[in-house]
């Protein structure tokens, strides 16, 4: 048993892996690789200081973690704009071909499982992290490992990041459903859940056992290592040992990109894995680049769903549910029916005049429809089906909750309780503010919360920070022992960190979502200085109008509100916008909105966006009346043609090198 013997092994087993599980081509036997891995666990074994964490015997699990911990990405992982027929996928292409008449696409087959980030550093798999809320994830590396189409080491110097999604072949989740009937577990909805639910395990024994796989489609600095397209860096890591998807396609025009689409649809049936649409990129990458972003999404690329799938249940009853507005929703109990890939039993009426204007009856035949993650909604009542003994639809005058009136406010369609002692309001805020895009507390879900509030622990939001007076009790209950108290206390105790968006969002206020709270703390940096800032202040802000402006002064003139807000400054909770950096020095570009384009030679385009951002600089990827200065290269292009057009000042890059003293 030598070192040289296990390096040989250690190489035979990755060869194998890359020729199994990215090229669909084995070439060795079972027993012969089995042989093999038994071997080199025996090596191991007796010799644990040669146990490398890139060896092949590291990915059968065995790791168990306490808890997951978070990880900001080098770069956010956007999510995609949707579309969903010929028409919008042609409004996509007018729109790109307004600046690059002669674009071409790439056509991949959009997976349905989890998007994931993989990192290197000097050609090991440093860590593996989830999209999260796209700016923070969580670790899942130990279970990243257990995916053997994934490479532990790569043929690559520096640091390197590759993005994909993890997915669950249809193969393995119809056998681990299998499994888990025979075991009486309850059933997972569909193959996404499935994967979801596997790489968030503690315990990476349980991911391995779960035939888990991965496509890699993106490479965030492909331009860096030499690539001048998309399909050029999905070649280049498919070199490097990822497995990308094979069915991707170049397509010279749009015409070639809806026959894909077409094509697809036909196949998706027959696919070894779930997809619910095709992505289309712009295949050129210096394109990309000038093409930019929106807040949410890059404009180079969009995501074609599937249409909704729609199928036929019977309506049992209509229930009425309550959002932390004191918005009043019905909702259809139906037969459960299995669409879009897992089983519905509930469904989303609305209001009370879609369902009189659909003649929806209790008892009727309905049609159900679903696409991707969207909440099932009924479409319509078959009446031809009907016998008589439907009942008609009557709106409820009350909440199901506290017995309060209920109040139809003018110009909505919606019913409102108005009692602020409302329980089930109380639940729902509680549940906002604990959620993932808001203060983000782990362990502290919908039916933990929901119990905690019914025993009488958290009554409120303030209550949630004196959990640890409830230890004991909290330990009492089933499947709540101290590990899980712990990690708790410690979740809520981290909650009290962050920056001051996410408390904004947390809390609820009207009109203000994730974005809009971000770009409020962005402008006011500080909880204070929002709740002290004039209404024509408020007005000036981008996307700020009356209906936010109301909903704010409401807030801030409630004493309940601000008695949240002092309370839970006493108790720690961070009230300052923490992202920004400290300033490289004073410049005419801090707190001016700048926009960059064209080729540079003194940084690549992200070097000088994060440059100008620590000047204080807002960085846009457009040109707007609200720019105050275009910095450009060489090559500019339609940028600079607005710019000159809205009078915005136009800069060399040799004039930016002069301003900032480079």
């Amino acid at each position: 048993m030598t070192f040289e013997r296990l390096e040989e092994i250690k190489k035979l087993l990755n060869e194998y892996n890359y020729q199994y599980y990215v090229l669909d081509n084995p070439t060795v036997s079972d027993q012969e690789y089995d042989r093999l891995m038994q071997e080199l666990q025996s090596i191991e074994m007796a010799h644990p200081e040669w146990i490398t964490a890139d060896s092949p015997s590291q990915r059968v699990g065995g790791q168990v973690l306490d808890s997951f911990t978070k990880v900001t990405h080098q770069r956010m992982m956007l999510s995609l704009g949707n579309i969903f027929n010929e028409d919008e996928l042609r409004e996509f292409d007018d729109r790109i071909r307004e600046t690059y008449p002669n674009v071409e696409y790439v056509c991949e087959l959009k997976i349905d499982g989890l998007a994931v980030s993989l990192v290197y550093a000097d050609g090991h798999l440093d860590y593996g992290a989830t999209r999260g809320d796209g700016t923070v994830g969580e670790d899942i590396t130990h279970n990243v490992k257990t995916i053997k189409s994934i490479p532990l080491t790569i043929d690559y110097d520096g640091d390197f990041e590759v993005r994909g999604e993890i997915y669950m072949p249809k193969k393995s989740f119809n056998e681990l459903n299998r499994q888990r009937e025979e075991a009486g577990e309850a059933l997972f909805a569909n193959p996404r859940n499935a994967a979801a639910g596997s790489v968030r395990q503690l315990d990476s024994t349980i991911a391995a056992k779960r035939g888990l796989d991965a496509f890699l489609y993106m490479v965030p600095t492909a331009a860096e290592v030499g690539c001048t397209t998309h399909k050029e860096a999905l070649d280049y890591i498919k070199k490097l040992g990822f497995k990308t998807n094979p069915m991707t396609r170049v397509c010279q025009n749009i015409q070639e990109v809806w026959a894909f689409i077409l094509e697809m649809t036909e196949k998706r049936q027959t696919l070894p894995y779930e997809i619910d649409g095709i992505v289309i990129k712009v295949n050129n990458l210096e394109y990309q680049e000038r093409l930019g972003y929106t807040a949410k999404v890059p404009k180079w690329a969009i995501a074609y769903k599937f249409p909704a799938e729609e199928v036929v249940t019977k309506l049992k009853d209509i229930i009425f549910t309550i959002g932390r507005t004191g918005q009043i929703t019905p909702n259809a109990v139906l037969e459960p029916v299995r669409v879009a890939g897992s089983t519905v039993q509930r469904a989303t009426l609305h209001n009370e005049d879609n369902v009189k204007h659909k003649d929806i009856r209790v008892g009727d035949y309905v049609v159900v429809r679903k696409a991707g993650d969207v909440i099932p909604e009924v479409v319509r009542s078959l009446k031809e089906r009907r016998d008589g003994s439907e009942k008609e639809f009557q709106m409820i005058e009350v909440c199901p909750y506290c017995g309060s009136h209920l109040v139809r406010k003018d110009n909505e369609a919606a019913y409102y309780c108005l009692n602020e002692h409302c329980d089930s309001k109380k639940i729902e805020r509680i549940i906002h503010f604990a959620s993932r895009d808001a203060m983000n507390i782990e362990g502290l879900g919908e039916k933990i919360i929901e119990q905690f509030y019914n025993l009488g622990f958290v009554k409120c939001i303030e209550d949630i920070y004196s959990l640890a007076n409830h230890e004991q009790e909290i330990m009492d209950i089933e499947g709540f022992g101290r590990k899980s108290m712990d990690n708790l206390i410690a979740a809520i105790e981290k909650s009290k960190e962050n920056s001051m968006e996410k408390l904004l969002f947390g809390l609820g206020i009207k009109g203000i979502g994730a974005k809009m709270a971000d770009n409020l703390a962005k402008e006011f940096k500080s909880m204070d200085g929002l709740l002290n800032a004039s209404t024509a202040k408020l007005l000036s802000i981008k996307d700020v109008g009356d209906t936010i402006v109301q909903s704010i002064n409401r807030f801030r003139s409630d004493e309940a509100s601000l008695a949240l807000i002092n309370h839970l400054k006493e108790i720690g909770l961070n009230m300052d916008y923490l992202k920004e950096t400290t300033l490289l020095q004073e410049s005419i570009f801090n707190g001016k909105t700048v926009c960059v384009t064209g080729t540079l030679e003194l940084m690549t385009r992200k070097e000088i966006k994060d440059y100008l951002a620590r000047l204080g600089a807002n960085v846009t990827g457009s040109v707007s009346k609200k720019t105050d200065y275009l910095i450009c290269g060489k090559d500019a292009g339609s940028k600079l043609e607005k710019a000159t057009q809205l009078g915005v000042q136009v800069m060399s890059e040799e004039e930016f090198k002069e301003e900032v003293g480079l």
